[in-house]
């Protein structure tokens, strides 16, 4: 595949990536699920309703998928303050819900950050996701020497410092790929970057799926904010396909990275499913 003059090396892998058959029919399906999603009546004038309930389903889902799983009332509570989102007396569950409230919510304020300053909107949703799973000092922060991570063991042990702070470096330059480069693509690697690199001490899961859904959003495949890309990963198969998807890709391996793609792509569509709920409820007031 020919590029234009001057296309970083990085950027022509994620070009030729884009062409697999299998990953340009994902990003395909993805494209005409959010397309179809944005004709739908109650986003002719409610879009920030719509858009606030898909976070309130998205946060509900990625808390999920770690885990931690409250009733969607009880997350939504938490999105409007009616139930406290800090605090000592916060049990484990309720702090992944929290992080994962907070990171959702941070994501709509990143979106148009991630392409300009990546760093800084890593930073913002790890501060969001991680506040009170890790000391402050850890917060919105890459793991420096000596600081380790046990989350998600079963996908190998985490990289070390500076494993981390080379592959921040590919990450950045993924993040600012051109506009040829489908959305999903980038959205799809950004998350499982984040996910199998596990860059912070703890949070990482939360800020995968946040980053995803702000780059979703800010590379204009949702650009309405209703998709729930969160709740798509849970309807693709389950949360231990979802893990076993992760694992592909972090095997390094065509096949593995292409699969996972191809899931995310699934996850969009699914996704577009769910803002399509959101959107019908938004239209009868049953919301809350």
């Amino acid at each position: 595949m020919s590029t234009r003059p001057g296309t970083h090396p990085a950027h022509t892998a994620l070009l030729r990536l884009s062409a697999d058959p299998a990953v340009a029919d994902a990003a395909q399906q993805a494209r005409d699920a959010c397309a179809q999603l944005r004709w739908h009546q109650a986003l002719r004038r409610r879009i920030p309703e719509a858009a606030a309930e898909s976070r309130v389903r998205g946060a509900h889902a990625s808390a999920a998928l770690d885990g931690a799983e409250l009733p969607v009332d009880l997350v939504r509570a938490m999105v409007v303050g009616v139930r406290e989102l800090s605090g000592a007396d916060l049990d484990p569950v309720d702090k992944v819900v929290a992080g994962a409230v907070r990171a959702t919510a941070e994501s709509e304020h990143v979106a148009t950050l991630v392409a300009s300053a990546p760093l800084q909107a890593l930073a913002r949703l790890h501060v969001a996701a991680a506040t009170g799973l890790v000391p402050a000092e850890q917060l919105g922060r890459p793991r420096q020497a000596g600081e380790g991570c046990t989350e998600a063991r079963d996908l190998g042990p985490a990289p070390d410092a500076a494993e981390v702070a080379d592959r921040l470096g590919s990450l950045v330059l993924m993040l600012q790929a051109p506009s040829d480069v489908p959305a999903l693509v980038v959205a799809g690697l950004a998350h499982a970057e984040v996910a199998v690199l596990r860059p912070f001490a703890a949070g990482n899961a939360l800020v995968a799926r946040a980053l995803e859904r702000a780059i979703i959003v800010g590379r204009g495949l949702d650009a309405t904010g209703v998709v729930v890309p969160e709740a798509g990963h849970r309807r693709v198969a389950g949360d231990l396909a979802y893990r076993a998807a992760l694992g592909g890709y972090a095997s390094g391996s065509v096949r593995g990275v292409v699969g996972w793609l191809e899931r995310c792509g699934r996850a969009v569509v699914a996704g577009a499913a769910a803002g399509t709920e959101v959107a019908d409820a938004v239209l009868v007031g049953r919301t809350s």
